[in-house]
C-alpha cells in the first residue's frame, strides 16, 4: 500500500493519548503488561514514565510526541508490514516512526521475546 499525504497528515494529528489505551488493551489482552509496553516505548523514544504521562495528559499529537523523541539508534532494524504498510518503504519520517511504534506493540502482543523486540544486537 502506498502512503498518501492525507494519511501522513492524519498520523501527524492523531493524539497519542487516544491511541495509548488501545496499546495497553492490546498487550494486556495477550498476557503482557503495561510495564513491558512502557519498556518498549522507552526503548524507541527515550521517554521515561513521567514524560509519557505528560504527553498523555497534554493530549499531544504524534507530531509533538515524536518531535521530542530521541529515536533509538537501532530503530532502523524494525522492518516488516504493519497496518498494510511495509515500514522500510515509508518515506514520511513521522509516519515511519509511528509505524515503528505500532510494530513494536504488535510484536509485544504476539508474545515475541523482549530481547528480539528491543533489537538487542
Amino acid at each position: 500500500m502506498k502512503v498518501t499525504p492525507e494519511h501522513n497528515e492524519r498520523v501527524a494529528k492523531l493524539k497519542f493519548s487516544a491511541v495509548y489505551p488501545h496499546y495497553v488493551t492490546k498487550v494486556e489482552k495477550k498476557g503482557r503488561t503495561k510495564e513491558e509496553l512502557h519498556q518498549v516505548i522507552t526503548w524507541l523514544t527515550g521517554f521515561d514514565e513521567p514524560k509519557l504521562q505528560e504527553f498523555i495528559s497534554n493530549e499531544a499529537t504524534f507530531k509533538e510526541f515524536f518531535a521530542e523523541a530521541r529515536l533509538n539508534p537501532n530503530a532502523h532494524l524494525i522492518k516488516g508490514v504493519i497496518c498494510g504498510y511495509r515500514i522500510e518503504e515509508i518515506d514520511n519520517e513521522l509516519t515511519r516512526k509511528a509505524r515503528y511504534l505500532d510494530k513494536l506493540v504488535d510484536e509485544l502482543a504476539k508474545g515475541r521475546k523482549m530481547e528480539k523486540i528491543l533489537r538487542s544486537v
